[in-house]
């Protein structure tokens, strides 16, 4: 019996390290709602040359999914629409305090801004962000209490009234008040507005990042749906991080590193530009320049003063976001 047992344990003993190293060939990576496409390509081209690993995905809205994690979520790494869904990630103790710090370009390996997609011929003669005030355009985006990608939405026609009508605070909230009336379903995400406007054929004008609308017209065909670039539009990135607490308990950290360090190389950096996102690589950048138009974006520190102010100032309980909520 003693034999048994000593054997048994050697077993165990020898069998541990092997259930490590599996454990270590599997990441889950925690994104936003419309990268489903995005991330499948990413994942099939760091696999290729990493054989023998496997990455799962998660979707949804990203504060959604910062939520998800801190009550048990066991994401490696997420890639994320919004700096603030991050942030709320470091204040619970999933991800450093310096994470913008880990990676390039503020942990951020690509990026795009809020956009337009119309039905084909434009039929509405939708142009720019004041033409979304009109009272015959119906306006789709999802809901920027649980929506990264809605969040720069606001903040982007927040920024283009802030220039319209010379920072009066009054007019700026009487726009977005506006824009808010002509939207009449509140998707939670989105893919969820996206369904809304191309299968559900509800509103005139579908806000999203450009990638997204490229994606759409692309998959639908461009003689259903017109991509349009406002005037003006916000900066948005999509930052990077690795989740420590996670990839700590599951010894996955160098794995999570090599991951996302994937989507800065060439080979990670042209797939994110063959779905409609803009890359900082130069060369790449090049290659696919005249697939995308000029336009003049402004970013979150310039306009609002930063991501902390802006979260305390539009996003915190009892704040613009809300009053604008409550005088719908």
């Amino acid at each position: 019996m003693k034999n048994l047992l000593l054997i048994g344990a050697a077993v165990l003993a020898f069998a541990a390290p092997f259930a490590a190293q599996a454990e270590e060939t599997k990441l889950l990576n925690a994104s936003y709602d419309v990268a489903r496409e995005l991330f499948a390509a990413e994942n099939e081209a760091f696999i290729k040359q990493h054989p023998g690993i496997t990455v799962d995905q998660s979707h949804a809205g990203t504060s959604k999914q910062a939520r998800a994690i801190t009550e048990g979520l066991e994401a490696d790494v997420v890639t994320f629409n919004q700096v603030t869904d991050i942030d709320f990630l470091a204040k619970n103790g999933f991800v450093s305090e310096d994470w913008q710090k880990g990676f390039p370009n503020n942990a951020s390996p690509f990026y795009s801004f809020p956009s337009f997609l119309v039905r084909a011929g434009n039929p509405k003669n939708i142009k720019d962000w004041n033409d979304l005030v009109r009272d015959d355009v119906k306006v789709i985006f999802p809901n920027p209490k649980t929506s990264g990608n809605a969040r720069y939405t606001y903040l982007a026609a927040t920024a283009y009234a802030k220039e319209a009508f010379n920072n009066d605070d009054a007019k700026v909230k009487e726009f977005i008040a506006k824009i808010f009336d002509n939207v009449p379903v509140f998707d939670t995400g989105g893919r969820a507005a996206t369904t809304t406007f191309v299968e559900r054929e509800i509103g005139d004008v579908l806000i999203t990042f450009e990638a997204e609308t490229r994606g759409i017209a692309k998959q639908y065909g461009e003689d259903k749906f017109t991509s349009v670039v406002p005037s003006v539009s916000l900066l948005s990135e999509f930052p990077v991080a690795i989740v420590d607490k996670v990839v700590d308990k599951r010894g996955t950290r160098d794995l999570a590193k090599s991951y996302l360090d994937f989507l800065y190389t060439p080979e990670g950096q042209k797939v994110a530009a063959e779905f409609g996102h803009r890359v900082n690589d130069p060369t790449v950048a090049a290659e696919f320049k005249d697939q995308f138009p000029e336009i003049r974006l402004v970013n979150v520190d310039d306009v609002f003063g930063g991501w902390k102010k802006i979260s305390e100032e539009h996003f915190a309980e009892g704040a613009v976001l809300d009053s604008l909520y409550g005088s719908r």
